[in-house]
Parts: C-alpha cells; sequence; structure tokens
C-alpha cells in the first residue's frame, strides 16, 4: 500500500522547501570528485545546521564534520567522532562548553597564542586532548596568521603545549568568488601562496599531518591547489543563486528554495509575496546579479525588493501572471542565512512533502 504524503499546499508559508532527490545528487558528486583527487571530504554544517543532514553527510563518505559554532558541534556531535571548529574558542564558558563536546576528536581552528594557551590549560584540566589547525589568511583579510614565520611560531608552540595536539593548518579561499571558468590565475595564485607556508613549515619540522581548505565557489578547483588534504565546502549540499551564479552548480542542482504566497498585486507589474528578509534574508547579490532571490521556475524574475514581511518582484516586463493565493518558489542569493530564519526544513520530493527537520540551535 502506498503511503499518502501532504502536499506542498499543505504548508504555511514562508517555509523552507528541500529537494531530496537533488540533496542526495550533490552529496554524490561532491563525494566523487574527492575520491577522484585523493581529498579528504569535512563538509561544513552551518550551511543546514541539522543532525539528519551530518548524517547523510558522513553516510555519503565524509570523513568528519565542519562546525562554526558550539551550538552546531552540540547538535551534531553523535554524528560524527571528529569535529573541526572552524572558528576560535574565547572565553571560559565557550572553553568549558567545547570541552563537554562528547565527539571523541575535536579540533580547533586558531590564529593566535592568546586562544592557544587557555585552550591547552582548559583541556589539560578537563584531561582531553585538544586538535589544533593553525589558520592562515589566504586574502579574505578576516581572520589568519599573516606570514609562514607567524605560522611556524604557532605551531611551534601548539605542538609544545600539553593538551594539545598540532595537527596542521587551515585556510578559507573565500575571497575567490570569480566565475568557476576565471577562477585559474587566482588558484594558480593560492597554491603558490600556501607553498611558501608548508615549505616554511617542513624546514621547522612542523609538516602538518592535515592541510585544510576550500570552499562551494572553488570546490571543483581543489585538487589544484597543491598540498591540500581535505576541503571544507557547505553550501554544495543545497547550492543557492550565488554559488549557480559563479558556475559552481547547475540551477538544476539548486535543492532549497522558499515556498511563498502571493499576498498583493495591487500596484500594476508588481507582485507581492509574504516572504521577506526574515525568510530570505538581505543579502545582496554577486556583480552582475540584481535582487535578494529568483524564482525557481522562472529564475529571471527576481525579487527586487524586501521588507520584514514582504517580498516584492517586478514583473512588468515579463509574461508572468499571479494572482493573490498564487504560491512560489524563491532561491535566495545565499542560502546559509535563509536556513538560519527557518524553525524547519521540509523534505520534499516532488509536490510532496516527505517530512521536516528541525534547523537546531539557529
Amino acid at each position: 500500500m502506498t503511503m499518502a504524503f501532504p502536499t506542498l499546499d499543505s504548508l504555511e508559508t514562508p517555509a523552507a522547501v528541500v529537494d531530496v532527490d537533488r540533496v542526495r545528487e550533490n552529496l554524490q558528486r561532491t563525494a566523487r570528485y574527492c575520491r577522484e583527487h585523493n581529498l579528504a571530504w569535512r563538509p561544513h554544517t552551518k550551511t543546514h545546521k541539522t543532525r539528519e543532514l551530518a548524517v547523510e553527510q558522513r553516510r555519503a563518505g565524509a570523513v568528519g564534520l565542519t562546525v562554526a559554532t558550539l551550538q552546531e558541534a552540540e547538535v551534531i556531535a553523535d554524528a560524527a567522532d571528529d569535529l573541526l571548529l572552524a572558528y576560535p574558542v574565547v572565553g571560559s564558558a565557550k572553553l568549558d562548553r567545547l570541552l563537554s563536546v562528547p565527539s571523541q576528536h575535536i579540533t580547533v581552528g586558531l590564529d593566535s597564542r592568546d586562544i592557544l594557551r587557555p585552550l591547552a590549560r582548559a583541556a589539560r584540566e578537563a584531561g582531553r586532548e585538544v586538535g589544533v589547525l593553525i589558520e592562515l589568511d589566504a586574502g579574505m583579510r578576516r581572520v589568519g596568521v599573516q606570514t609562514p614565520a607567524e605560522a611556524v611560531s604557532l605551531a611551534r608552540l601548539a605542538a609544545e603545549l600539553g593538551g594539545i595536539r598540532y595537527r596542521g593548518i587551515m585556510f578559507y579561499p573565500g575571497h575567490i568568488r570569480a566565475p568557476v571558468g576565471d577562477q585559474h590565475p587566482m588558484v594558480d595564485a593560492l597554491s603558490h601562496w600556501l607553498e611558501g607556508f608548508l615549505e616554511a613549515l617542513a624546514e621547522a619540522r612542523l609538516q602538518p599531518e592535515v592541510v585544510s581548505g576550500g570552499s562551494t565557489p572553488t570546490l571543483q578547483r581543489s585538487h589544484h591547489v597543491e598540498g591540500v588534504t581535505e576541503i571544507r565546502p557547505g553550501i554544495d549540499i543545497f547550492n543557492d543563486r550565488n554559488t549557480a551564479a559563479v558556475d559552481a552548480c547547475g540551477w538544476g542542482n539548486v535543492a532549497y528554495s522558499v515556498l511563498a504566497t502571493v499576498v498583493s498585486t495591487a500596484i500594476p507589474g508588481q507582485v507581492v509575496i509574504d516572504a521577506g528578509s526574515k525568510a530570505l534574508a538581505k543579502e545582496e547579490p554577486l556583480p552582475g546579479c540584481t535582487g535578494y532571490g529568483a524564482l525557481l521556475d522562472r529564475p529571471e524574475v527576481t525579487v527586487h525588493a524586501l521588507s520584514e514581511e514582504h517580498g516584492l518582484m517586478d514583473v512588468s516586463k515579463t509574461d508572468l501572471r499571479l494572482r493573490t493565493g498564487d504560491r512560489v518558489r524563491v532561491i535566495p542569493n545565499h542560502v546559509c542565512v535563509s536556513v538560519n530564519l527557518h524553525p524547519h526544513l521540509h523534505a520534499i520530493r516532488g509536490d510532496q512533502v516527505l517530512g521536516a527537520w528541525e534547523v537546531a540551535r539557529r
């Protein structure tokens, strides 16, 4: 007997929906790439923040998982015994929480002695050993040591301190957001830059066991960065409008969208939906694009303006005719910040709603 599932019409909008078949294809694509190029896969879970999808990533072949917050670590700790917290832990309260996470292996990315020493002390007092990756600034100018000499100095201290196991280095090439076909010179420069750090660490007999890098926009170019041993893409499980804009995925590979209802057509040439900044997130698009999202089935139609509860679409130059009560699905510019606004992700196949996952610890 075939089970009857509710349909999308049953959902109250705005609602975050995830195409489970596209998710599976996306996971298989990344896993296959990593196998082909002998790269370990440690996906970032900040995109989905759900235990269930973390389990799917591990099942697909991830060696471990990456998190950005202690909340994420606590939620998915039982989904992986090897976690990387790709964010410095500052303050005794956060250190206590970190050392209470039950995962067998925990590694922290950091870029200063001021974070390393308290971490080592807390680990010793807790009777645990915490791995450390020295974070390098690859060009985003956000966090990370600036020179090979700084990396060597911090790695040497990590190797000497009790409670700490120096594991290697990490970086995030977030400054590379050009279309995939135009990334060659930037990826080559990244590889050359990394070579200087690896040579300095080797000379100091601090060769890294782990060289962790990667991003979703540069995912398919990761094997061109010499020395990288693992990658940490996150958005690739869902993809989004920005990912498609740089040709890091096709429009048909986008698994996440926000289901919305048309609430007004009173102004000629304009359609208003009930997905505003509190559902889509007011994140600017990449250069060359406009608006805050695009319709799944009509990507040329964009949400050009947002207020908190309203999304405005200009349809004056299109043949799209919508009426109050009609429903649309919008792909946001940046999926991570949209997911963070929703209490649940509704798993769908076609028009059927198969279930829902809690977006834990938003």
